[in-house]
């Protein structure tokens, strides 16, 4: 038997095998088999990592916008080029489709693209004459070492949000991703490093709860960003600011889209089937609730069911729609919502666990699931399932449908359809939401604007990427300055450039 491959860390632009002799499997999910194990961090290999970063950080942090720059445009030319294999390892280890996973390293690469803009983003500010010969200015400097630690449903998405925003502004970076779907991130460490970044900028250690634990802890890290379920964003955020630490905690969510009387039903079916069941639903940008307003439930459901019944599940490496979810223990929770459904009283119009599958045997299969009149007090209803099923909930009014849009624990995303003006701007401004859609159903922001949701899901003040992030990773400083006898620098014909 061919003895499988163990996955190290990253630290100071090399393979780092670190003093901790725990591992922890990587499955196919498509195929339902270990595929690789994955080294799991001891607190001393966070220190080393930290360590690496700390001592690069005195370089890089006074090293110029220019140069830093450079270091981001040859980054974003080879991540352009070979897209399609960081696309295959996240095939091969989160197991969503190659057409999913092109998708979410488009996204991370906008943010790449906004990050070579820096130097316009970092700008400071200038005022003359505040007083008889003295300016007052201000000016941007990185945070330091800052600390990463990002979730299985986006591998390769979220460390873009994060990294390259945090390394373009002057800091160095300890990642620490998922331990379910390791790869990517060692991919784009290792990508970083051809692209001319230095030792020790950007460090990745792999690892469970000791390694979040160790750097949330760590007297040396500055901040953290982090993106996960809702508990544990919000002891993330609870550790970490305790410890002095800048914390921005993304979590969970419970995301609706209100379809008023007056909706393009086939818009809203096209948009439902492809909200709820991309990436299997583990998104927490899905639509998990269709809240439709009588009388179009009837119509809207045999819509959706259509749809849903050309749909192929199944590996992510052939012509499939969807694939599977991330681990089997999983799959299996998610299932479980489904007699859940029943017992409350709920209709199951389309059992995922029924569905014809395109792959092997052993993988962690569901196909899509569509369950009507789930009841608001259902578990259905009110828990993040996390997988691939769509509930409808039945209303009779805009007003009871904004009622439950605004009445759950989250405020991450939601999205209206409606052909009324009127109707849309209302819900706007009416929804408590950080997110909002309209005629959209996964309301993601652009680079240049900022994510992030309200209430339960987020803790912290500053969103991801866009202006927040910038802000996020910067400090401002203010200078007021009085020069009483002005001096120059000599004679130098050469065309000014930067270095």
């Amino acid at each position: 038997m061919t003895e499988l491959a163990v996955l190290n860390h990253w630290v100071s632009n090399a393979s780092f095998t670190g003093t901790a002799t725990r591992t922890a499997p990587v499955y196919d999910p498509a195929v339902g088999v270990v595929s690789k194990h994955v080294r799991l961090a001891a607190a001393e290999d966070v220190d080393a990592a930290v360590a690496s970063a700390k001592e690069a950080f005195e370089t890089w942090g006074r090293t110029s916008i220019a140069t830093r720059q450079r270091v981001m445009f040859a980054f974003r030319e080879l991540i352009n080029a070979r897209r399609d294999e960081l696309a295959q390892i996240l095939t091969e280890e989160h197991g969503k489709v190659l057409a999913d996973a092109a998708g979410e390293i488009a996204r991370g690469i906008e943010v790449v693209e906004f990050a070579c803009g820096m130097p316009h983003l970092t700008k400071g500010s200038y005022s003359v004459e505040v007083s008889s010969g003295v300016d007052v200015y201000s000016l941007r400097e990185p945070l330091g070492v800052v600390g990463v630690i990002t979730p299985f449903n986006f591998p390769a998405m979220v460390p873009l949000w994060f990294v390259p925003i945090a390394i373009a502004t002057g800091n160095t970076v300890v990642l620490k991703p998922s331990e379910k779907d390791p790869s990517s991130s060692i991919w784009i460490a290792e990508l970083f490093a051809e692209a001319g970044l230095p030792a020790g900028v950007l460090n990745v250690v792999n690892g469970d709860k000791e390694a979040v634990d160790s750097l949330l802890e760590h007297p040396d890290i500055a901040s953290i960003s982090f993106v996960g379920s809702t508990p544990i964003a919000k002891y993330v955020y609870e550790t970490g600011t305790a410890q002095g630490k800048r914390v921005q905690a993304l979590g969970g969510a419970k995301n609706h889209m209100l379809v008023l009387p007056d909706a393009d039903l086939d818009l809203v079916a096209d948009s439902a089937v492809n909200a709820g069941f991309g990436s299997a639903g583990e998104r927490c940008m899905a639509v998990s609730v269709v809240v439709a307003v009588d009388p179009v439930g009837d119509d809207l459901i045999e819509k959706i069911r259509d749809r849903m019944g050309k749909l192929v599940t199944g590996d992510g490496r052939r012509a499939c729609d969807m694939g599977p979810l991330i681990t089997r223990e999983h799959r299996d929770k998610v299932t479980g919502y489904l007699d859940i459904a029943a017992t409350d009283g709920a209709t199951v119009v389309v059992d995922g666990r029924t569905a014809e599958i395109d792959g092997a045997a052993d993988g962690f299969w569901l196909g899509p699931t569509l369950i009507d009149n789930v009841p608001t007090t259902s578990t259905v209803y009110t828990d993040e399932i996390f997988g691939p099923v769509l509930s409808v909930v039945r209303v009779k009014s805009y007003e009871e449908g904004i009622a439950l849009v605004n009445g759950g624990p989250y405020g991450n995303g939601t999205a209206i359809f409606t052909n009324d003006g009127g109707a849309a701007r209302r819900f706007v401004r009416d929804a408590t939401v950080g997110m909002v859609g309209v005629n959209v159903p996964i309301p993601v922001p652009v680079a240049y604007h900022s994510f992030g949701g309200w209430k339960q899901s987020m803790f912290g003040d500053a969103k991801a990427y866009g202006p927040h992030g910038v802000d996020f990773f910067t400090r401002e400083k203010a200078v007021t300055s009085r020069w009483l006898d002005p001096s120059h620098g000599g004679l130098n014909l050469g065309f000014p450039h930067s270095s």
